[in-house]
């Protein structure tokens, strides 16, 4: 398997810190804008698309700030992948953005970028943050 290349994306977003933070970290608040569906039992998540299915570990967490999760072998195992969504707030502004950081293979990074934009749309209309 080729080596995947880490990126990050941000998004303003109109919201509340705490409104998001509900989103990116409960299996329902992520099963609205990121995955069809999303089970957790304990620290692990199964993430659910078209029937497929992914497990990653909850790695680490900030409440109201950050989740992190780590992509999982067959046997629970982590891998050396994950994703992180960060909830950023300008001290100044006090505007709001989400920052994803992510792996992709280097000819699906453009192709990954979108995906993001796309569920990180679904999460702002589900908020009203459009």
């Amino acid at each position: 398997m080729d080596q995947k290349i880490r990126y990050e994306i941000e998004f303003p977003i109109n919201s509340s810190p705490q409104l998001l933070y509900q989103y990116i970290a409960t299996p329902s608040g992520l099963s609205e804008w990121f995955a069809d569906n999303v089970n957790s039992r304990g620290e692990f998540f199964t993430f659910i698309w078209d029937g497929s299915e992914e497990k990653a570990r909850l790695a680490s967490k900030k409440t109201g700030e950050k989740v992190k999760f780590k992509w999982v072998d067959d046997k629970n195992k982590d891998t050396e992948y994950f994703f992180e969504i960060h909830i950023l707030v300008d001290e100044l502004t006090k505007d709001v953005s989400i920052m994803v950081v992510d792996f992709a293979e280097e000819d699906e990074i453009d192709e990954a970028k979108l995906l993001w934009e796309n569920q990180i749309s679904d999460l702002k209309h589900l908020i009203g943050s459009v």
